[in-house]
């Protein structure tokens, strides 16, 4: 329970990986802003969850592609909560094709909302931590950013791209007590991963050095170590979450 009195707002934090998260820093004791853009119903749900546990949560709609949006939730997350100390750029989108196929409104709208979002989100913070001389930011990469895999030239981009302005970033905040750093999933056992017929998932799990798929909660545990006191020493790195498939 280390984050009491802090702030933390987790981009994308209703569902999957982002609810896991926002469950793990409530617990901790951080005040927990839960974003979504399209499904209130699921974010209303963690709200519920974090609160059954003993945890304070509020729920906030933005889309992480507007920079107006962003620009007016995060003043009203300062106003509201007299601070904001952890950021966990999550939000993400796939679009999946083939490079000779792709269309240019899906390579835009993955770059948009998983790149562009997370420079977005940091910068209209980042004044705040400054000003508060502490912060935490913590961007979702994923192993496909360091791997690649076809049909997702898009999403490779994209998550390739927030490793380079992780470490840019962490430069340019580090004199003011801002970490920045990254956690890349690899297959995170999802409804998706589920969905799989035996034949592929038996295939992904030979590839899985440790042989079994991920949890949310794995890569929540990352994120909880970076934001945590533990991990104040760390800025600019990537944590592999991945049981060892991109070494």
């Amino acid at each position: 329970m280390n984050l009491q009195g802090k702030t933390a707002v987790v981009t994308g934090g209703s569902r999957g990986i982002g609810r896991a998260i926002s469950l793990r820093l409530a617990a901790m004791g951080a005040l927990v802003y839960i974003n979504y853009v399209s499904r209130p119903d699921a974010a209303e749900e963690t709200k519920a969850l974090i609160e059954a546990a003993g945890g304070v949560a509020r729920t906030i709609a933005f889309d992480v592609a507007d920079g107006i949006q962003i620009q007016d939730a995060f003043k009203r997350i300062a106003d509201e909560a007299g601070r904001i100390d952890i950021l966990v750029n999550n939000a993400g989108i796939t679009r999946d094709g083939l490079l000779a196929r792709m269309k240019e409104s899906d390579w835009d709208q993955v770059l948009a909302t998983n790149l562009k979002g997370a420079f977005l989100c940091t910068k209209a913070v980042s004044k705040t931590m400054m000003k508060q001389r502490w912060g935490r930011v913590v961007n979702i990469s994923s192993v496909i950013g360091f791997a690649g895999n076809a049909g997702q030239v898009n999403y490779a981009a994209a998550k390739a791209g927030l490793i380079g302005m992780t470490k840019a970033m962490a430069r340019e905040l580090a004199s003011r007590n801002i970490t920045v750093n990254s956690v890349a999933p690899g297959y995170i056992q999802t409804d998706m991963t589920d969905a799989l017929p035996d034949e592929a998932r038996d295939q992904l799990l030979r590839d899985i050095p440790l042989a079994c798929l991920g949890t949310p909660e794995d890569v929540a545990g990352a994120v909880a170590f970076l934001v945590g006191e533990d991990g104040r020493y760390l800025t600019g790195q990537t944590l592999h979450v991945n049981g060892g498939m991109y070494m």
